[in-house]
């Protein structure tokens, strides 16, 4: 049975029961449901701050890990820039200098990924900005990686190329110290001794006792061994590069054509064959079909002060043998 609520009336001195509509009713209920949803929401959001499940505290745990990580990660990637900055400048300023070929311009090893945004399936999240900006770093430095790796590789190859190049270089006496006599006749126009008129003199006669071994000057192919009327028994040697030489007058030769040399084999003998007036060796340098000066390339077994004693002999000789 509902409770009946009076109150005092003093006109009538009488207590009067109170009456309520049912609109009044319905609205104070509503506004008491209202109110205690309202309790109830404010209740579940300071306890959800406050209070976390095992699986919130579990995400909250792996996520600080995560960004641990990540900042290791990132440490790591600034040292292995700067390991690979300087690997890039001697790159550039030392090895690619030393084998005269361009440097790789700073575009080119740290250029960016052209085409569609490879980084937008990392936007929206909590932590995008520091996914986003690891994954750049980590792809820039993949980048630069795999150019500097083949920039090595083609250091290697020209390494290769030029230490091959090195050892096939004319570069030593074709006889021995012990052997020359002198230089009797350098490069350049000579009266001929036979033809009895100026001409082009393309090599160095090297006076020296018939039977002295002569060797090549530097690795090669042996292009021709034979006997010409002017050059008589002599020797053609093809080293690459560009480079050939000449050893004519011999007595005889000790090689054959296709035959591999190394420099300092013994490919003759001095002697006096074709058309020559003493024992000696005519010895030419080729570079890419023209004959050039041999003097200059007898550095690999001459000190300064021999060398300059055949550079002038060399000069002031302009007698010569054929």
């Amino acid at each position: 049975m509902p409770k009946v609520k009076y109150y005092f009336d003093p006109d009538s001195v009488s207590y009067e029961e109170i009456r309520t509509s049912r609109w009044i009713r319905l609205t104070k209920g509503l506004a008491f449901v209202a109110t205690a949803a309202l309790f109830g929401l404010i209740f579940y959001l300071l306890s959800s701050s406050v209070i976390q499940t095992p699986e919130e505290i579990a995400l909250r745990r792996e996520l600080r890990f995560v960004k641990t990580q990540y900042g290791v990660l990132n440490e790591k990637m600034t040292q292995v820039e700067a390991v690979l900055s300087d690997l890039e400048e001697r790159d550039n300023n030392v090895y690619r200098t030393y084998f005269e070929v361009s440097p790789i311009p700073d575009d080119v090893r740290k250029g960016g990924f052209g085409g569609v945004n490879r980084y937008a399936p990392l936007a929206g999240f909590d932590n995008s900005q520091l996914v986003e900006s690891t994954a750049r770093r980590l792809d820039a430095i993949s980048k630069q990686m795999i150019i500097q790796s083949k920039s090595l590789d083609e250091i290697v190859s020209l390494a290769k190329n030029k230490e091959k190049m090195l050892a096939s270089l004319p570069a030593i006496q074709p006889i021995a110290k012990r052997d020359l006599i002198r230089i009797s006749s350098g490069f350049g126009m000579r009266f001929h001794p036979i033809l009895k008129i100026m001409k082009m003199h393309t090599g160095i006669d090297f006076s020296a006792r018939r039977g002295a071994p002569i060797y090549a000057t530097g690795d090669g192919v042996v292009a021709h061994a034979k006997r010409s009327p002017s050059y008589g028994n002599e020797v053609f040697i093809k080293h690459g590069f560009g480079y050939q030489t000449r050893y004519a007058h011999m007595w005889k030769y000790t090689v054959h054509k296709g035959q591999k040399i190394k420099r300092g084999d013994r490919i003759g003998y001095v002697g006096n064959t074709g058309m020559s007036t003493g024992p000696h060796l005519h010895y030419e340098v080729i570079k890419n079909g023209k004959p050039v000066d041999p003097i200059y390339f007898f550095y690999k077994d001459t000190g300064p002060e021999a060398y300059k004693k055949l550079y002038q002999q060399a000069r002031e000789n302009n007698q010569s043998l054929d």
